[in-house]
């Protein structure tokens, strides 16, 4: 799937954003092997710096995962963002 801008949103203040490395978070049905691939987020090239980070709550086989991707560069309305950094499979075993 591509990007969709309803599902992005930064997290707390942002009014440092430009100086210091912003918070954003994400929702998506998409695996975050596809939202780590360059350009997935060149939509919002124009509100991403380097070093922003991304929380992702996406997909793998049907089952949520939470990942955090740091903004690596953004130039020319290319962003790419790093491998995801897994923060939470979620299940529920109870």
């Amino acid at each position: 799937m591509a990007f969709a801008i309803a599902g992005f949103g930064p997290i707390g203040g942002q009014s440092a954003a430009g100086n210091l490395p912003a918070q954003y978070v994400y929702t998506t049905t998409d695996p975050h092997t596809d939202v780590d691939g360059a350009g997935y987020f060149n939509t919002v090239s124009g509100t991403l710096n380097v070093g922003d980070v991304i929380q992702v709550h996406g997909s793998t086989g049907g089952t949520r995962t939470v990942t955090n991707h740091v903004v690596v560069s953004n130039a020319s309305g290319v962003v790419d963002v790093s491998n995801g950094t897994v923060v939470a499979v979620v299940t529920d075993s109870d």
